[in-house]
């Protein structure tokens, strides 16, 4: 462990700040298995997380609420050197959270975690070829200071303090419970009530079936459709192939079979999407009562995967709507009432609780200031490179994974390149990479995506360019190419500095 001398309190004693070869901001998914790739490549070199909460795993432990689930199969939101051995494809929170721990304490990642250190600013100075961050601790309130070489964003990209809400008109009349799913309470009783689940993204077609066990009844209210489509919880194939094959070999060959398939699915969507309608459209009819009305419950006015499918394991949403536990209202709220919600068609929705399943709010870099020589960056006039690295900031990487395939795909690429792009540094002797900016490539939005939660926050976003390396394919067999496999040095990518060269190059 190394310090500089930098920093001085109120009373001119000088504080030690901490010196890493790589800070990493966030302990969740991405966090975790970017210090895995750094500490097998790079043994000798030293590296902390910085995590805002008080405990790791991000979404997977921010997220209580009933039936909280992946929305991708484990086989390919599981790790690539961490096999996934729950018989649950699509598996539970608990699980998840469960095999991320596990990761962590395995590799003894999880010593190298500081809790309640919230970022707030990172500066990086050319002439000492290294960031200083700057963080808020949560339990003292103090603002504790760090230098490093390389930082890398693991933060995701929405909001963990604030969910988004609409204004509904006459909420405040509304006598009973109003709940968001990002901050699920533990003294919800919901037994026996009638539930009124405003949305119809991922997460109200999770809570709709798993609060249906307890409740009266569950209403899921959507203003339109989205495309659900029923998957087994439990892979066949993967089960097929552990009883005959290695156990990692059996994980490799179903992660890769998991991730054709998807691609597959996502490029005749793309293609073909009368076809694509059609075929879910006949799938759903099968899983719902006969006559149901699927032309204005399940009939989205967008084309599939131009918003993300949502997946329900082993139909379980459908399940509850022909048990008559769960019903759909499609319609536009006019207003709360006393003891509901009343809809622009007349009808009025009885509720003892209502949960706004309405969305997310997103934040770019957990909301830190990057800047490079005491200029602050403005993220808007800045271009991602290959997905993964801004213009004009030096020796900095983000993790932003697919919206129409598993996070973690990217998540590993992204790790792997950086750790080539280090070992790259150490050969030559560079101590800083910067990727320059091409005036003549065009912009488009980062995440090219119609999700409302995407285009209320699209503006505050870097941005993506109009051809490659400025490109952000969501393509994982593109990115596979160019980020575990493709050229390190091109005309976008500047190396700079000089350091003695280590005399064994570190990296496996």
């Amino acid at each position: 462990m190394a310090y500089t001398d930098i920093a001085a309190d109120v009373q001119g004693a000088k504080t030690p700040v901490e010196h890493l070869d790589v800070l990493i901001i966030g302990a969740g998914l991405s966090g975790i298995g970017a210090a895995y790739h750094l500490q097998d490549n790079f043994p000798d070199r030293t590296f902390a997380i910085l995590e805002s909460r008080e405990s790791m795993g991000g979404t997977w432990d921010l997220f209580r609420y009933p039936g909280i689930r992946s929305d991708s199969d484990m086989y390919t939101l599981g790790y690539r050197f961490k096999p996934w051995k729950n018989d649950q494809s699509i598996a539970d929170g608990s699980s998840i959270l469960d095999y991320l721990e596990e990761t962590a304490t395995e590799h003894g990642i999880d010593r190298n975690i500081r809790f309640r250190h919230h970022v707030i600013r990172a500066e990086w100075s050319t002439p000492d070829s290294q960031w200083t961050v700057e963080a808020e601790r949560g339990d003292t309130g103090e603002i504790v200071r760090f230098t490093a070489d390389f930082l890398m964003s693991c933060s995701g990209y929405y909001r963990y303090d604030e969910g988004y809400t609409p204004e509904f008109p006459g909420i405040d009349r509304f006598e009973g419970r109003v709940v968001h799913p990002q901050h699920w309470p533990d003294d919800l009783d919901y037994a026996g009530k009638r539930v009124v689940i405003i949305g119809s993204g991922a997460t109200a077609v999770t809570l709709a079936p798993a609060m249906a066990t307890d409740a009266a009844h569950v209403t899921m209210l959507q203003r339109s459709p989205t495309y659900i489509i029923s998957m087994p919880g439990a892979d066949k194939v993967a089960g097929l192939l552990q009883r005959f094959l290695p156990a990692r070999l059996a994980y490799s060959l179903t992660r890769l079979k998991n991730t054709a398939v998807s691609a597959a699915v996502y490029q005749l969507s793309q293609r073909y999407p009368k076809f694509m309608r059609g075929r879910i459209r006949q799938l759903q009819k099968g899983l719902l009562p006969e006559g149901y009305d699927i032309d204005t419950h399940f009939n989205p006015r967008y084309n599939p995967w131009d918003q993300r499918l949502c997946l329900v394991p082993d139909g379980d949403l459908f399940r509850t709507i022909r048990d008559g536990d769960v019903s759909i209202a499609t319609d536009h709220i006019d207003t709360f009432t006393n003891t509901g919600i009343a809809l622009k068609s007349g009808e009025e929705l009885d509720a003892d609780i209502v949960v706004t399943a309405t969305g997310l709010n997103l934040l770019a870099f957990g909301g830190m200031t990057l800047a490079v020589d005491g200029r602050d960056i403005d993220l808007t006039e800045t271009m991602a490179y290959k997905g993964m690295m801004l213009s004009g900031v030096p020796n900095f990487a983000f993790i932003v994974g697919y919206t129409n395939a598993s996070w973690t795909l990217k998540a590993d690429l992204v790790c792997e390149y950086v750790c080539r792009l280090l070992a790259h540094m150490d050969e030559r002797g560079y101590t800083t990479c910067v990727p320059e900016r091409d005036p003549s490539v065009e912009e488009a939005p980062l995440l090219d995506f119609a999700a409302g939660y995407v285009l209320r926050s699209a503006g505050s976003f870097p941005k993506q360019g109009s051809k490659r390396p400025w490109q952000m394919p969501m393509n994982y067999f593109r990115d596979l190419v160019m980020l575990r496999h493709g050229k390190l040095v091109d005309q976008a990518m500047v190396f700079g500095g000089s350091r003695p060269r280590p005399k064994v190059t570190a990296g496996r």
